[in-house]
C-alpha cells in the first residue's frame, strides 16, 4: 500500500470513530475512484446498505465533477424514495474539494439534508 492510500485510510478510520449511521439517519459514504464515483447510504446498527449509486449506473456526459453532482442528485432521490430526508456525511478520507464537494453539493440541492 502506498503512502496517500496509508494517509486517506487513516484519515477514514479517524472519522469513522465519531460518525454512525442509523435507520433514521443513514451515513452517506463516498468512495472515489480514478475512473468513477460511489455513495452508498449505510445503517450501521443493522449493517445494511439502504440505497447506492454511482457513476457507472448513470449515463451521463461531462467532467467528472458534473458526474459527481448527479450522482449526488440520484443518491438524495433514492434517499427520499425510501423516507429517509437527513444523513451524516462521511467523504471516506478524502478531502471535501472537487468530486466529494460536488456529490455533496448535489445531494443537498436535490434535497438531502447534511
Amino acid at each position: 500500500m502506498d503512502k496517500k492510500t496509508l494517509r486517506r485510510r487513516t484519515i477514514h478510520h479517524r472519522i469513522r470513530k465519531s460518525i454512525s449511521g442509523t435507520s433514521a439517519r443513514p451515513r452517506l459514504h463516498v468512495f472515489r475512484s480514478n475512473k468513477g464515483i460511489y455513495a452508498q447510504l449505510i445503517d450501521d446498527e443493522a449493517g445494511q446498505t439502504l440505497a447506492n449509486a454511482s457513476s457507472r449506473d448513470l449515463e451521463v456526459k461531462g467532467t467528472k465533477s458534473e458526474i459527481a453532482k448527479q450522482v449526488g442528485m440520484a443518491i438524495a432521490e433514492k434517499a427520499k424514495s425510501s423516507g429517509v430526508s437527513s444523513v451524516v456525511f462521511d467523504r471516506g478520507g478524502y478531502l471535501y474539494h472537487g468530486r466529494v464537494k460536488a456529490l455533496a453539493d448535489g445531494a443537498r440541492e436535490a434535497g438531502l439534508t447534511f
